[in-house]
């Protein structure tokens, strides 16, 4: 199902739990592992000075420091390289978004795995640098499926077998279920398809009487039942449910009573100028709380010849 897959880690514990998804994806499906660190942000021009992104310290990068930064690496995952030792390893120099998106330009994987240290107590260079900024980024410009794996929860898992859905019946959506769907497939696993329907008072403006929700609810069902379901072929092992509730509280909700081993999102940006635009809250919101990786698909992968 993976034949090549792009690990990013700022080589911190931050990235721990999504290391350990990666490189069992890796062993599971005999793919090509490269784990990528960038190590500094360039503090003006082509200068060898770079802001370290543990430290936040400014320090003089040379061939044999970028060197001494890839055994480091290298000493990080000693126990991982130990079970994949066929693993790529590289250590670069630049802004973190541009340049895994350059990597990933350059070895064209079927997957980006990436971890998120919402909530955590690390360095704020770190933070905002990684895994903030950095994440969303990629996410949004990113030409194959990013995965996230937020919490320790999310990593422990033996595989997939249980593959959750969630549609908002956008475009980017149906991008989103042609992944899920395959993947379910290929692990000859279970397929679960879910819609949230949003009754929060924020997005309404005053609560609905409860027969337009059921209503609503009784119409996403069969909504999905005709954009998707036609589309499973003899694929058996699927469900289809809508909820009502806060989005992102209901999508967390469902993949977890379905013990779900792989949450499946579409998202859709919508244009801004700003360099700082995040993505929306709701789909922020399932990466931070899921207890299972979530892939998130921004648009369409590029099908390779």
């Amino acid at each position: 199902m993976f034949k090549k897959i792009l690990f990013a880690t700022s080589a911190t514990e931050i990235c721990d739990h999504a290391a350990r998804v990666a490189f069992n994806l890796a062993k599971q499906y005999s793919a090509e592992l490269t784990v990528f660190h960038v190590l500094g942000v360039p503090s003006r021009g082509y200068s060898q000075t770079v802001v370290d992104l543990k430290t936040g310290e400014k320090i003089e990068v040379d061939d044999d420091y970028q060197a001494w930064v890839l055994e480091e690496l290298k000493v990080h995952y000693t126990k991982q390289l130990a079970e994949k030792p066929d693993t790529h390893m590289d250590v670069v120099v630049g802004w973190p978004h541009r340049e895994i998106l350059r990597k990933a330009r350059d070895l064209q994987p079927d997957l980006i795995v990436m971890g998120n240290s919402a909530g955590s107590e690390d360095s704020a260079v770190l933070q905002n640098l990684v895994s903030g900024t950095t994440l969303h980024r990629v996410i949004k410009a990113a030409a194959c499926p990013v995965m996230v794996v937020a919490r320790t929860a999310a990593s422990f898992w033996g595989g997939i077998s249980n593959v959750v859905f969630s549609t908002d019946f956008s475009k980017i959506s149906d991008t989103a279920f042609d992944f899920a769907c395959a993947t379910a497939k290929a692990v000859n696993g279970e397929l679960h398809l879910f819609h949230p329907v949003d009754i929060s008072t924020a997005h309404m403006g005053t609560p609905l009487a409860q027969d337009v929700i059921e209503k609503q609810i009784r119409e996403a069902r069969q909504r999905m039942r005709g954009r998707y379901v036609s589309k499973l072929d003899d694929f058996k092992d699927y469900s289809v449910e809508a909820w009502e509730g806060i989005p992102y509280v209901e999508v967390v909700k469902y993949a977890r009573e379905q013990q779900a081993d792989l949450l499946v999102l579409g998202h859709d940006t919508i244009p801004s100028s700003s360099e700082e635009e995040r993505l929306k809250s709701d789909i922020e919101q399932i990466m931070v709380r899921a207890n299972c990786p979530v892939v998130v698909l921004k648009r369409a992968p590029i099908k390779k010849s």
